[in-house]
């Protein structure tokens, strides 16, 4: 193993070991997440590209890496951090070890940091931009170099995740509804839930227009998850406000955020966003506690909020918006994910909502 260094922009600096084979350097923003268990799923949520996620739970690895639990096509993150990494796992779905798996992708590995300390500095000082490096040079070169790294505000990272060319995700031969999925990083748990309710999926680049959705005959739309900061990517919020009204929408985390700045709203970053699988989040209507797996960096300004929308869901921990639907049209969105993995399912109603939404408009229509 080769000793590591985890230099913060304010010059903060942790030491650890690097246990995999690639020993770069890698930039990005540290996140904590506080599952316990999931980290096969988090390692290819495209909605961490371009950070480190660093997990609270010390030991990770135990339960080696499966081909079934897989939430995209590759790892899209940066690099791992934990406190002690399980060289040999056991599991009966096994086929390989996180080792092995990180290898595979080029993605950097680090054990023996400190979690619970580099925890508690994030929280209290915010997301930075960050290193990990295994390099002897000086502190201040490298801090030279963190600062001049962009950071994730104002920056179109989708462009890195969104899939090149659309593809059809179908279990039935005669769907129920035909959707159109932006993809601006999708996980396949999503596309899982929507064909189980019998739908169709078409996943689309996040380049594509309105004009060619409409120029389909679909019955939804769904605005993905994905990664960094909404307001760079205007293509899709210019999509979004093209169709309003047209068909019924329903949106994902980053997608909750592109439904608000379709409406008029801004969104602001976070101190340290909210990674894992305990978020309590309270349904205004039902005024039910739902327990939710988060994973996001940004969030719609409450003070922005426009006249369109009514907030739907709060989050108990910070009083953030956690739910949006609009008052005029067939349209709605979540912070949080519904669809779990990892995580727990008190949310997945929602799809059922969706389903429910377009029922009505076709109905109606």
């Amino acid at each position: 193993m080769h000793k590591a260094r985890l230099i913060f922009e304010d010059g903060q600096v942790f030491y650890g070991k690097i246990f995999t084979d690639n020993k770069e350097n890698c930039y990005g923003e540290v996140v904590f997440n506080t599952a316990m268990t999931g980290y096969q799923e988090v390692l290819t949520d495209p909605s961490y590209h371009g950070q480190m996620v660093l997990f609270t739970y010390p030991l990770i690895g135990s339960y080696g890496v499966n081909p079934e639990d897989i939430e995209s096509k590759s790892i899209f993150l940066e690099a791992i951090l934990v406190k002690e990494y399980m060289e040999f796992p056991s599991n009966w779905r096994q086929d390989r070890t996180l080792k092995q798996y990180l290898d595979e992708n080029n993605i950097v590995g680090a054990e023996g940091f400190d979690t619970r300390a580099i925890t508690k500095y994030v929280r209290e000082k915010g997301a930075q931009k960050t290193v990990l490096t295994a390099s002897e040079e000086s502190l201040e070169k490298i801090l030279a170099k963190v600062k001049a790294m962009p950071g994730l505000v104002n920056q179109d990272i989708v462009k890195d995740v969104t899939t090149k060319k659309e593809y059809v995700w179908k279990k039935l031969e005669k769907p129920v509804y035909k959707l159109a999925v932006i993809d601006c990083g999708v996980k396949y748990n999503i596309l899982r839930v929507l064909t189980d309710l019998g739908c169709e999926c078409t996943v689309f680049p996040y380049t594509v227009s309105a004009q060619e959705i409409l120029a389909q005959d679909f019955d939804g739309l769904f605005l993905s998850n994905g990664p960094g900061d909404p307001e760079p990517i205007t293509t899709v919020i210019k999509l979004t406000q093209d169709l309003l009204g047209k068909m019924p929408i329903f949106g994902i985390c980053l997608g909750q955020q592109i439904l608000g700045l379709a409406c008029g709203c801004k969104t602001y970053k976070l101190k340290f966003g909210h990674h894992g699988v305990n978020h309590p989040v309270k349904n205004l209507k039902t005024k039910q506690v739902e327990i939710t797996s988060q994973n996001h960096g940004f969030c719609i300004d409450q003070q922005t909020l426009s006249s369109d929308l009514e907030v739907t869901h709060i989050n108990l921990n910070d009083q953030s918006i956690e739910g949006i639907r609009h008052k005029v049209y067939p349209a709605f969105a979540v912070q949080y994910h519904p669809e779990a993995s990892p995580g727990p399912n008190d949310a997945n109603y929602l799809f059922k909502d969706f389903m429910e939404m377009i029922k009505g408009f076709k109905k109606n229509r």
